[in-house]
């Protein structure tokens, strides 16, 4: 078995992840757009595709069976499916110079829309669009985009949220262990998010995070939920691409809840559900676009639950429907639009309030979000 790494976040703080992101097209959008790419920052749109459209996709390491590039690879399949696609992939492009070599040596060949997978490929992808301004680009997670370049996302706090709810609805020990990758915002705000939950149900959860400083080491990712584990935790959650966690909480006969793709048949004692990614109907509406004539350039794409990107695996057996209920109800919630994760009032560890009673998140402070909410123990180092 092949599993997966996801290096799309670990110099996200170095760059300073204070991107707005906005929704395109027929989308509702945030008020501010994200950051533009210098030389070319217009909106360029191009016209219908009539003849075969070649897509090609960029994955940092080999798609494998289960994880974050297994989840993008099944968008790959849904779009093989249209009529008239043709789709080339190519696995382990390292960032730097090997991911402008693909890129170039795509764009040479007539491709019309690539899409970059990796937070790593931010910066070749923008350096090789241009110099090729007729090829598209769709960049994942990144924050920039200009000219024939655009970006794209999900909003996974949500379904943070919900695995959340269930783990506080679980626990016995009332302390639940985090395994992380980076200190990042996005890692942050799924933090911040599960633990929200967990304490809407029980507000006695402690969510306590220890870093791994990697997107992908099973052996690494198992020893640090193992000591998680050893502090009292009876849930341990991840954010993390291995099962490593998840085989540490059946190993010790506790409770799991896993990303980036159902992983219950490697811990299917342990395994309650996974927040997890579907991002057919994203790259089924861009092939679209480009189809229609549509596409633009230059703008980013954040959709949530209620567009089809993120959602939770299925139930384990050992969850109770009172509990399955609770979640449902409120993934009932996140599908018709309601995002009601950050609305305060909403305190830090310190205590001070961070999101004003009533008050709702912007989306450039949620993706630059750099603070833990109360209930997480845990530093940023």
């Amino acid at each position: 078995m092949k599993l997966l790494l996801r290096n799309f976040g670990a110099l996200a703080l170095a760059f300073g992840l204070t991107l707005a992101l906005g929704l395109g097209l027929a989308l509702t959008g945030c008020d501010k757009g994200p950051e533009k790419s210098g030389a070319d920052a217009t909106s360029v749109v191009w016209g219908p595709k009539a003849d075969e459209l070649k897509v090609g996709i960029l994955y940092n390491t080999p798609v494998g069976d289960v994880g974050y590039n297994w989840a993008h690879d099944q968008g790959r399949k849904a779009i093989e499916k249209l009529p008239g696609v043709k789709v080339s992939i190519v696995e382990a492009v390292k960032e730097g110079a090997d991911a402008e070599r693909v890129l170039e040596n795509m764009a040479s060949n007539g491709y019309d829309l690539v899409f970059t997978t990796s937070f790593d490929f931010m910066d070749p992808t923008m350096k090789v669009a241009k110099g090729f301004p007729a090829m598209r680009i769709m960049h994942c997670s990144g924050f920039k985009s200009g000219g024939n370049v655009s970006n794209y996302f999900g909003r996974m706090y949500q379904a943070r949220y919900l695995t959340g709810m269930l783990a506080g609805m679980m626990t016995k020990s009332n302390i639940i262990g985090y395994v992380a990758a980076y200190p990042i915002p996005e890692v942050i705000r799924g933090i911040n998010a599960f633990t929200l939950g967990a304490r809407s149900m029980n507000p006695k959860v402690q969510v306590r995070v220890a870093w791994t400083r990697t997107w992908f080491n099973p052996t690494l990712e198992k020893d640090v939920a193992l000591k998680l584990l050893d502090t009292n935790a009876d849930i341990i959650a991840q954010h993390q691409d291995s099962p490593g966690s998840q085989e540490a909480a059946q190993q010790r006969g506790k409770y799991s809840i896993g990303y980036n793709s159902d992983m219950a048949r490697f811990a299917p004692k342990a395994h309650l559900t996974a927040a997890v990614w579907n991002w057919a109907p994203l790259y089924e509406a861009i092939v679209k676009e480009v189809r229609d004539g549509a596409w633009k350039g230059n703008r980013a794409i954040w959709w949530g639950m209620d567009k089809g990107v993120v959602d939770i695996a299925p139930f384990g057996p050992m969850v109770p429907k009172a509990a399955q209920d609770k979640v449902l109800a409120k993934r009932a919630e996140f599908l018709k639009g309601d995002d009601t994760v950050f609305v305060g009032p909403i305190k830090d560890q310190s205590g001070k309030t961070r999101i004003a009673d009533g008050a709702k998140a912007e989306d450039q402070d949620l993706l630059g979000m750099t603070w833990f909410v109360d209930g997480v123990v845990g530093s940023m180092h």
